[in-house]
């Protein structure tokens, strides 16, 4: 199958077209909001945070929110600031232009308050969208794709079926020379020996050994042991007894492909193939991580169901659980389930995923995409002051 997309001023592929509005702090979320309610053709993103943040947790934000500017699928930004928050709005600009994609700055204290600002800034996004709308696709290639491997409500038959399909999936893009992005930290812990194994270098290993054990002292330095916190009680519902056992389950997502490195959060991979992203467990906030590094296309597990989708990028949902695919058909794309009674192989349904990838990077719409799920979160490492 031939693929199409949009193709970027910096080189990178598109598979949506999109004109981003992209708040730079919680004042401005509101305003970017009405701004894509209004124009056909545009989406936002939501940023809760932005200001009063210190130190790492500062940068943090500011690094994700000019690499969410960055990804791909957005063909246009139009970045909406209050005027007065850490992250600055024409720095953000300034660093998304150097992309080479249009990019358009409104600063609501600038333009004189709420009303002034959503002209303008409605007036640019209609600009924008009608340009994007005669863009024309081109072929792109299989390797240029990003894709971001996301579980969420496990169950048991995550780890035996759903999450080992993801990871069939996920080989056969990296073995056509893509690039594959496993997140949630949390989800490694008691698991990351065997995924260590398969780091490239000595290096990548100590790296993902290290990232785990930061994780597990964070949570410690806050005076909770995070395997008491792990399973949640969602999982247990669903008949994970330990976080080892739902670990077990959540590497499997990552397939067979060698391990090429470790990425921070938000951070885009430089090479091709498999790459672990530090991430926290919460599903929101680890896909949104995966799409400011770049994700295009994102494919997501549940045992129990969830509706979750993003902004920006389409949101595959899987599942192994047969009632849950029949309770929640209007949010899951793939029944896996064939796999548990018998009637499928896990080669077979992660096909049966790749397949659908391609589609869907070519124009087919997610169930997520067509109900309007656009949940998004950026990580916080530290208070608010």
């Amino acid at each position: 199958m031939k693929l199409k997309g949009y193709r970027r001023p910096d080189g990178k592929a598109g598979i949506r077209n999109y004109v981003l509005l992209l708040p730079t702090s919680v004042c401005s979320t509101q305003v970017a909001m009405e701004i894509s309610n209004k124009v056909n053709g545009s989406t936002y993103v939501n940023n809760s945070f932005g200001c009063c943040q210190v130190a790492g947790d500062a940068k943090l934000t500011f690094k994700t929110v000019v690499n969410v500017g960055l990804n791909p699928n957005a063909g246009a930004v139009i970045v909406v600031g209050l005027g007065c928050e850490g992250v600055e709005p024409h720095k953000v600009a300034a660093e998304i232009e150097k992309s080479g994609k249009p990019v358009a700055c409104v600063v609501i204290q600038e333009e004189g308050g709420t009303l002034k600002a959503l002209a303008k800034g409605c007036s640019i996004a209609r600009q924008f969208s009608q340009m994007l709308s005669v863009q024309a696709k081109e072929e792109i290639a299989v390797s240029e794709l990003i894709l971001g491997i996301e579980c969420g409500g496990s169950d048991t038959t995550s780890g035996l079926a759903s999450n080992p399909a993801c990871g069939a999936a996920s080989d056969i893009l990296v073995a056509k020379g893509g690039t594959s992005i496993l997140s949630e930290t949390t989800e490694l812990i008691g698991a990351e020996q065997i995924l260590a194994q398969r780091a490239v270098n000595e290096t990548v290993k100590t790296g993902l050994l290290r990232l785990v054990k930061g994780c597990e002292e964070r949570a410690k330095a806050l005076g909770e042991d995070i395997r008491g916190g792990q399973p949640t009680p969602g999982n247990i519902q669903g008949g994970i007894t330990t976080i080892e056992e739902k670990s077990l389950g959540c590497v499997h997502k990552a397939g067979t492909a060698p391990l090429q490195g470790v990425l921070e959060y938000a951070d885009m991979p430089r090479a091709k193939g498999l790459f672990v992203m530090d991430s926290p467990g919460q599903d929101i906030e680890s896909v949104s991580g995966m799409v400011a590094g770049g994700a295009q296309i994102i494919i997501f597990t549940t045992g129990r169901g969830t509706p979750t989708g993003n902004p920006l990028a389409p949101v595959i949902k899987i599942t192994a659980n047969s009632k849950t695919y029949n309770n929640m058909q209007d949010n899951i794309d793939i029944d896996a389930s064939g796999i548990i009674d018998g009637t499928k192989s896990i080669e077979a349904v992660g096909q049966e995923i790749f397949d659908e990838m391609m589609e869907v990077v070519n124009g087919k719409t997610t169930k997520a995409e067509t109900l309007g799920h656009k949940e998004f979160s950026i990580y916080k490492i530290a208070p608010t002051f």
